[in-house]
């Protein structure tokens, strides 16, 4: 386990821009295919980052830590709203309605034939029900989830069909129960598999959508407004319980300072040279940005772990966020 003068250490560095690249810049499209690989790699840890601050904000709330609640979910908003997005403008992952939908209805629709059905069989081969009910559930979820885009891809490549854009059904949450995983070995790894890829389904259709809402496409917003909620609010969380992502808020702490430090010091500086290196410059300055981000994010959850262990609660570290 890292020390916290190890810890401090490390963001001091990051805050001070050490092995770091250049200042913030304007995006600008990714050309070269290493850095577009690290920035979808980027993209994957904000998105999963987004999602499990929800639920350590959610665990927080519930045990009556509101100051904590509240850094979570500022983080977790940042994660998304501008690190997940920004990044996501470097390589122009966002591209016309058509094309977004194409890219959706093959996403959903590996997940219902290949990897669900798969992680299912697996979680019987381990003996773990609960699992294996889960991923059924979800490889009928995200092969229905395909038929409404298919529906939607139709609707708008056949104007004159009289077809409409399916706008789905909106999906009440799940919370995300705390403890200990209920699974072992292959299952276990499949279920964390499962909470990466839904956390970035959840935010890569909440792009869509605002595109599809920036250019009129109501109801196409709507259907992945309500896919993205139900991605985020039933599948990630129900895979959450059984994995057991949830535990104490200490060990919720505990857990984003190393996730934080780990980007603020070796991923998004390692990052950021290799795009300077290639002379994407503005790749290189977005993650020596979001750098100094994670770092700040580091020492606001290092000071609420303090603060919580001597009784505080974490008051300063959400006053400092």
């Amino acid at each position: 386990m890292r020390t916290v003068r190890g810890i401090t250490a490390l963001v001091v560095g990051a805050l001070l821009g050490v092995g770091l690249v250049g200042v913030p810049a304007q995006a600008a499209a990714v050309t070269n295919p290493r850095t577009r690989a690290n920035t979808l790699t980027a993209m994957e840890g904000e998105a999963f980052a987004h999602a499990k601050y929800l639920a350590y904000g959610a665990e927080a709330a519930r045990t009556g830590h509101d100051d904590i609640a509240d850094l979570f979910r500022s983080t977790g908003d940042t994660e998304l709203n501008e690190h997940f997005t920004e990044e996501a403008a470097l390589i122009d992952f966002v591209g016309s309605d058509v094309a977004d939908l194409r890219t959706s209805i093959n996403g959903e629709w590996h997940e219902a034939t290949v990897v669900y059905p798969g992680f299912a069989r697996q979680a019987r081969r381990d003996r773990c029900p609960r699992a294996a009910r889960l991923f059924d559930e979800l490889a009928a979820d995200e092969a229905r989830h395909a038929t409404q885009f298919r529906l939607a891809l139709y609707a708008l490549t056949h104007p004159g069909s009289g077809v409409r854009v399916p706008t789905g059904e909106a999906v009440p949450p799940v919370p995300i129960v705390a403890g200990t995983p209920v699974c072992s070995g292959a299952t276990q790894a499949n279920l964390e598999a499962t909470m990466r890829g839904e956390a970035f389904a959840y935010a890569r259709y909440t792009l869509y959508a605002r595109h599809a809402r920036d250019g009129g496409r109501l109801r196409l917003a709507q259907l992945w407004e309500n896919t993205a909620g139900q991605e985020l609010g039933e599948h990630f969380s129900e895979a959450a319980t059984l994995a057991g992502l949830v535990r104490t808020d200490a060990d919720n702490l505990r857990d984003a300072i190393d996730g934080e430090v780990y980007e603020a010091g070796t991923m998004y500086p390692a990052f950021s040279r290799q795009a300077a290196s290639v002379g994407e410059d503005a790749a290189a300055d977005l993650f020596a940005e979001i750098a100094h981000d994670e770092a700040g994010h580091a020492s606001a959850f290092l000071l609420a772990l303090v603060d919580l262990q001597v009784g505080g609660g974490g008051d300063r570290a959400a006053r400092g966020a």
